[in-house]
């Protein structure tokens, strides 16, 4: 779906008030299931999730914290659920796998690392611990009780933080934040902005640890596309986020085309786009995370002249977090089962 624009207002909107009812009645599921006990599982859990629906930077977190690990000494593993995927797992994914069968978030992760997608997390994370992992990273799952987490980093958005603090359907929010703050260990603000200042400060009130970074592409890449004039295309949680940083790289967006979170690419969308750009000499590029979805379709040198932008989280306190995060492994380490 795509999140509507009354969600990231500061202040309630008309519309927004129309469904607090609504918003009540899913809140008080939600923060009720966030307060039942999960099964521990036999290795430290990382979760890495946001407060909010729609994407902050959960991906490229997760895979920063791999490299944080690998570089520890550690075996990590990640376990998604496989958003947009049919299969339900436990299942470690494999190079044959295709978007439509994990989703397109464990495709990129599993370049990293072991990725594992289970709608039973316990279960995914009993599959890690067989298959050698040391620790866990929790793709999403913030709100997920069925398995405790040992250490939980919240990723927010700098620019639209927790937009107008409602729960769904009134808001973005996922659960109401008095449910989340206590489920949560530290917040890692993404980009600069007064939501993310505002999340921080309510972040140090309930005692939470800050950290900071941005998400920025590789320098050759964005060198490249000085001048260039584009078709943009995304189908993430923000599109925007992804237009604002080729913007920042100098490329001229002549057209944009905005899809919804884990868009099911076609044939059809794709020949109207390539279409598009060839017939206004326009290059087209896209997101890591679309180019898995459109290689699963369409096999990854079908559009030949696709370019694609990765993007990786560049942190401000990298010791910090590193720090934080092997103290509470350390901790889980020492505790009892």
């Amino acid at each position: 779906m795509r999140a509507p624009a009354f969600w990231w207002l500061p202040r309630s909107s008309f519309m927004a008030n129309l469904l607090r009812p609504a918003a009540s009645v899913y809140g008080a599921i939600a923060g009720h299931r966030m307060r039942q006990h999960g099964e521990r599982a036999a290795l430290p859990v990382v979760c890495i999730g946001n407060f909010t629906a729609g994407g902050a930077g959960k991906t490229p977190t997760a895979l920063a914290v791999a490299e944080i690990l690998d570089a520890a000494g550690e075996s990590p593993a990640f376990l998604s659920r496989g958003y947009g995927g049919n299969l339900r797992g436990p299942v470690q994914v494999q190079p044959q796998h295709k978007a439509g069968d994990v989703g397109d978030e464990p495709l990129l992760l599993a370049a990293m690392a072991p990725a594992i997608i289970s709608a039973d997390r316990p279960a995914g994370a009993r599959l890690a611990h067989e298959i050698g992992a040391t620790v866990l990273i929790m793709d999403d799952g913030l709100q997920n009780p069925s398995l405790r987490k040992d250490c939980t980093i919240a990723v927010v958005d700098g620019v639209t933080g927790i937009g107008n603090g409602l729960p769904l359907p009134a808001g973005p929010l996922r659960a109401p934040m008095p449910a989340q703050w206590p489920a949560v260990d530290a917040v890692l603000v993404i980009g600069t902005g007064a939501g993310g200042t505002s999340v921080a400060d309510l972040a140090h009130h309930w005692g939470k640890r800050v950290f900071s970074g941005h998400l920025a592409p590789g320098r050759a890449l964005a060198d490249a596309l000085r001048g260039r004039r584009v078709l943009a295309f995304a189908g993430i949680g923000r599109p925007e986020k992804f237009f604002e940083t080729l913007r920042a790289c100098g490329a001229i967006l002549e057209e944009t085309r905005a899809f919804p979170d884990h868009h099911p690419y076609t044939l059809a969308d794709l020949d109207e786009l390539r279409r598009q750009a060839a017939s206004r000499g326009l290059q087209a590029i896209t997101t890591e995370k679309d180019f898995v979805r459109i290689a699963g379709l369409n096999g990854p040198g079908a559009w030949t002249d696709l370019m694609v932008l990765p993007v990786r989280l560049h942190l401000h306190d990298e010791n910090g977090l590193r720090n934080f995060i092997l103290r509470k492994i350390g901790d889980r380490r020492l505790s009892r089962p």
